[in-house]
């Protein structure tokens, strides 16, 4: 399958990008709060690609908001946020803690989508379980949702990292190094996932994000001077949302859906479907009580804590974030 840098959804690289253009932030945000059009930057990942359907059907005109959607590679769209040049940004739960803590302050108003099983553990074969994997060598982006993932699977199969060494590895040179017979298992995200399980006769995906729904949220966050200012156009911009999903779900019209969002990355029809198979876009009914505050993945404030303890944990940022002030589900929860 044609491959076109799909799910690049760092954190370490995130956070040396941000970083250097965080000076800027608090001159380049108070002018961005209140332009026109809203500024939106997303990129390359079915729950925001999903965007361009609204987009092509000129539902955002119809609703009465001016938007500008700007297309970035997703470490861009992150430094695009931070200084100043957007005014949301499309990111995962756990970047968007990333964003804030260097430099480029955030509000979570939509929870789009969790990863439903793009993002996978593959053994080569004789590997079958996590259980497998004790006292064996996993390649793994050190630092990356990957390695969240990676941990979240030892931990339900009553191991540890210690139990596991590490090799860190680029994702996208995961099938490789897997092919190479260097290591036993991989974690990665499609395609390098994909493409894994096709270099290696055999091999399996032993663990999924599918196993753990809310691991990985892919969120719009928003700027708050943005969001003070102009709350009822991103109302707006809300609604277009939920109105973009319902087409997608449909089966009248997912055909037409998908094919406006395949060509957005360069891909036919058939060839992107397993890509939104693997994302699990959330209906308003869905989304709804992942705004209510709770423990664990079944909410945003518990799948954010859970990413921030990691983020600490292994430096991506040195402080806990307050997770509270990253999230406003009043939108969400006030549409019908």
């Amino acid at each position: 399958m044609k491959s076109p840098n799909l799910f690049t959804r760092s954190i370490r690289t995130v956070r040396h990008a941000v970083a250097a253009t965080a000076a800027a932030l608090t001159l380049s945000l108070s002018t961005t709060a209140l332009a026109e059009p809203l500024k939106i930057g997303y990129s390359d990942w079915p729950g925001w690609v999903a965007w361009e359907v609204g987009i092509e059907k000129g539902w955002f005109d119809e609703a009465g908001v001016e938007v500008q959607f700007e297309w970035f590679d997703y470490v861009a769209s992150m430094v695009a946020f931070s200084s100043g040049q957007l005014d949301a940004v499309a990111v995962t739960n756990g970047d968007a803690l990333v964003t804030g803590a260097t430099g480029g302050k955030n509000v979570m108003i939509l929870a789009n989508d969790y990863s439903n099983g793009n993002d996978m553990i593959i053994g080569v074969p004789g590997i079958t379980s996590v259980a497998d994997l004790k006292g064996k060598k996993v390649g793994v982006e050190i630092g990356f949702v990957s390695h969240l993932l990676l941990l979240n699977a030892l931990e339900k199969a009553g191991l540890t990292e210690a139990d596991v060494e590490l090799v860190n590895v680029p994702t996208n040179e995961t099938p490789q190094v897997l092919a190479s017979g260097a290591v036993s298992a991989i974690v990665a995200w499609q395609p390098s996932s994909g493409q894994a399980l096709d270099l290696v006769p055999g091999s399996t995906a032993i663990y999924t994000s599918t196993d753990e729904p809310g691991l990985i949220y892919d969120v719009l966050a928003v700027s708050p001077q943005s969001l003070s200012a102009n709350k009822a156009e991103w109302e707006k911009v809300a609604k277009v949302w939920y109105r973009i999903v319902d087409y997608i779900q449909d089966p009248a019209t997912q055909g037409d859906a998908v094919t406006i969002m395949a060509a957005r990355v360069g891909l036919s029809a058939e060839e992107y479907m397993p890509f939104l198979q693997g994302t699990k876009i959330l209906t308003l009914a869905e989304a709804k009580p992942l705004f209510s505050k709770a423990d664990g993945f079944a909410s945003l404030y518990g799948s954010s804590k859970i990413a921030d303890d990691f983020n600490v944990k292994y430096e991506v940022y040195k402080e806990s974030q307050d997770i509270d002030s990253y999230i406003d589900g009043s939108i969400t929860l006030g549409l019908e």
